[in-house]
């Protein structure tokens, strides 16, 4: 085990110094002006993964490709949309869907690309730009949530999304998904001490060296830890169920108000946590706060319901609804930090059940 840490120790530093696709000496992307814009700028696309795998929404899977459907034809009227589908069976499913929602093709474009699963957020590329209007395709290294899923192919989708798109792939020497970060696009980054410090996923970091490579290849200079995740998050924690900026100097969080309730404890703490922080240029965040959705359950699992976890596109905000009284005041606080932009709520009860939504299924792609 000694030998095993040293070497990943080893082989990170010399990933650091060197472009894996050449070994030419590098400065990190953060170091030479590359920075991961704010979701709410400008898109030149968002990325999405087919849904073939049944094994995360047992029982319930016919139900699942409509989803996909609706959130490409609110997604394309205001930017184009990319579907890896894995392979002619998925596309086939994926075309009559659409045509059947009535989906316009003019900006949707399918790509034949092996998946496991449909988590395009976390094994998606994330997407880093200079000031020339420059792109990078960050791939960092991915475990499927600490080796709980396969993810052989997953984990080479930023790859072919570098094929396709012509924008260069840099290799990472980090464990990290995309659910697990949320940027304010000026220098500062949302996380979790409960997933980006879990021994599943970067052993051999301290929490340190974790900031270091958050800066070096995000541009970020203001890392924000949170503390622990939602029941039924089985990522250890994303922040994308949490907290997430809708301002610069904005942040929406969701919160519990029933004491006796399993949230309650972690999410009080995590206010309390966002209450004392600062941007990165030292000013206080203004805080806005969301319910929680009564305890949504299946088979008697707790799910990771959480209006958190919406995707902000260009002319749209997808915002997942669970049936629930707090809807309307989900609605309310995203439609007030968005007012340009339709709130497009849509049922995710029956999506839900595979523990993610709709920010954990799109990858967006800056212009």
């Amino acid at each position: 085990m000694v030998i095993e840490v040293w070497y990943l120790v080893l082989r990170d530093a010399m990933n650091i110094v060197r472009n894996t696709s050449n070994g030419i000496y590098r400065q990190p992307p953060g170091e030479r002006g590359y920075r991961m814009p704010a979701e709410w700028e400008r898109h030149k696309a968002t990325w999405l993964t087919w849904p073939h795998d049944e094994a995360h929404w047992t029982h319930k899977f016919e139900k699942i490709p409509p989803i996909w459907a609706r959130m490409v034809k609110e997604l394309s009227a205001g930017e184009e949309v990319h579907i890896l589908v894995h392979d002619a069976g998925v596309e086939a499913v994926a075309r009559y869907e659409m045509e059947r929602t009535g989906v316009e093709w003019e900006r949707v474009t399918l790509h034949r690309v092996p998946s496991n699963f449909s988590w395009a957020r976390d094994h998606g590329p994330i997407f880093v730009k200079n000031t020339k209007g420059q792109k990078l395709i960050l791939h960092f290294r991915y475990n499927a949530w600490g080796g709980k899923w396969p993810h052989e192919k997953d984990e080479e989708i930023p790859a072919h999304v570098s094929r396709i798109t012509g924008i260069e792939a840099l290799k990472v020497p980090m464990v990290l998904e995309g659910g697990s970060i949320d940027v304010n696009g000026k220098g500062s980054v949302l996380t979790t001490e409960s997933c980006l410090l879990h021994p599943n996923r970067n052993p051999h970091l301290t929490k340190g060296q974790i900031e270091e490579r958050l800066r070096q290849y995000l541009g970020v200079t203001n890392v924000l830890w949170l503390g622990e995740g939602i029941a039924g998050d089985d990522t250890n924690g994303h922040v994308d169920d949490l907290a997430r900026f809708v301002a610069p100097d904005t942040v929406v969080t969701i919160i519990e108000v029933n004491a006796a309730d399993e949230n309650y404890k972690a999410l009080k703490e995590n206010l309390s946590r966002l209450e004392r922080m600062t941007d990165q240029d030292g000013n206080r965040l203004k805080i806005h706060a969301l319910p929680l959705p009564a305890p949504v359950t299946f088979q008697g699992h707790r799910l990771p319901a959480s209006y958190a976890n919406f995707y902000i596109g260009n002319g749209v905000i997808l915002l997942p609804v669970f049936g629930d009284p707090n809807d309307v005041m989900a609605v309310e606080v995203l439609q007030e930090a968005f007012p340009r932009r339709k709130i497009v709520p849509i049922d995710a009860r029956d999506l839900v059940w595979g523990l993610g939504m709709f920010h954990c299924v799109t990858q967006q792609e800056p212009v």
